[in-house]
């Protein structure tokens, strides 16, 4: 039995803004410690007072471990802003509001999102904007020892987000090249995109800041579908990675009932 299935329990933490979305958001940080969850995180929790949430989190005994970038405008199919040419001030307000969220609640990641390019023509300015965005704000993450993350998207979810593969932010990280900035795993992604997920695993464990879970392809409780859950876990504890899981999944009914799997996944492994 691998060290990732063993302590599993203990590093999970539940998305809720997939998880308990039956909820008002703000009810479903303590929905999420009634289930067992001693951590949570979500993708944009601006709506909501920071000293409101931090007194739900609280009171309920759960802590927030990583938040979203602001996406932008929806309407206009935005999705973040980090590599949009010309919105270099508005990526930087939005940066501001992230960090000082992560900060006030105690998270420690923050998802970067770098948006969607209407243009294929743009994809290159686009990158070097990428890469000058994460620059100028890595360190003032670092000083609140905040780590960014860069996850890649797949293009069936999401057509046009600047990037889709894990060897493409392999090759970001190492442009930017701040300790702090790390790569998103999300198995979901990952999976869609690439395959192969035990060598992906290998290929970029050194770069791996956090990982998520959901099944393939309809990002269900993780032990359902084409992916092999276990053998992922066994992976990532082989590769070194000893950090949190986040369980963002689409529950097909009930959270708390669905949540059987864990028990599943324990006795299996």
């Amino acid at each position: 039995m691998s060290r990732s299935t063993t302590d599993f329990r203990s590093r999970m933490t539940a998305n809720i803004a997939f998880m308990f979305a039956d909820l008002p958001f703000i009810d479903r940080i303590p929905a999420a410690a009634a289930a067992g969850f001693k951590f949570v995180e979500c993708h944009f929790p601006y709506d909501i007072p920071v000293d409101r949430l931090l007194a739900a989190l609280n009171a309920a005994g759960v802590q927030m471990t990583g938040i979203n970038t602001a996406p932008g405008n929806l309407e206009r199919g935005e999705w973040g802003l980090a590599a949009i040419a010309g919105q270099e001030a508005q990526f930087k307000a939005d940066f501001n509001q992230a960090l000082n969220y992560a900060v006030a609640l105690g998270a420690k990641a923050i998802h970067v999102m770098a948006g969607v390019i209407q243009d294929p023509s743009d994809r290159r300015q686009a990158l070097r904007v990428y890469v000058d965005n994460l620059r100028s704000v890595a360190k003032s993450a670092a000083a609140h020892g905040i780590t960014l993350l860069l996850e890649p998207l797949n293009t069936r979810d999401k057509p046009g987000y600047l990037v889709s593969r894990s060897d493409e932010i392999a090759e970001i990280l190492a442009e930017i090249a701040e300790p702090n900035v790390k790569l998103l795993f999300d198995i979901y992604h990952v999976q869609i995109m690439e395959g192969d997920l035990t060598r992906r695993i290998e290929r970029h464990a050194p770069l791996i800041g956090h990982v998520q879970l959901a099944s393939v392809p309809d990002r269900w409780e993780p032990d359902l579908g084409e992916v092999q859950l276990g053998h992922v876990l066994a992976a990532l504890d082989r590769a070194g990675y000893a950090g949190l899981i986040g369980l963002e999944y689409r529950p097909r009914g009930d959270t708390a009932a669905g949540l059987s799997w864990i028990d599943r996944l324990e006795a299996a492994n």
